[in-house]
């Protein structure tokens, strides 16, 4: 995959947690430990689905949009530091989300970085995958 399409599938991968963490704000966070926080976690969806209709809609400006996916993850990743479970489960459902969320990071920064790259290069191929797109 280019980084363009990796950028598409990222759009679309926040419209999807975006819709589940409006429709059922609660159920995900019981699931990740986070008991409570409903209106926290509908606030993080609609971030979500601001980001994906931003990747999705603006494809000239899919670096911007990977970028704030990128503040928003670290929001998430420091909320999700500060989740006291009660239960080993849920520590260990938190833990397994950390986890995810980092993986999840760590694709956006690439992604953004690669796209970053492709624009001051133009004569490069932009159809190259992100580990050849340096």
């Amino acid at each position: 995959m280019n980084p363009q399409q990796v950028a598409g599938a990222l759009g679309v991968l926040s419209l999807g947690l975006g819709l589940t963490e409006i429709i059922v704000p609660g159920r995900l966070a019981r699931f990740l430990g986070a008991d409570e926080h409903n209106a926290l976690v509908r606030g993080y969806g609609a971030r979500e689905l601001l980001a994906g209709a931003g990747l999705l809609a603006q494809p000239g400006a899919r670096t911007a949009w990977l970028w704030f996916r990128v503040a928003g993850d670290a929001l998430d990743l420091a909320t999700l530091g500060m989740v006291e479970s009660r239960t080993a489960a849920g520590r260990k459902r938190t833990a397994n989300a950390l986890a995810l969320l980092t993986a999840i990071t760590v694709a956006d920064v690439l992604t953004a970085r690669a796209l970053m790259q492709a624009a001051r290069a133009p004569s490069r191929r932009r159809d190259l995958p992100l580990w050849e797109a340096r």
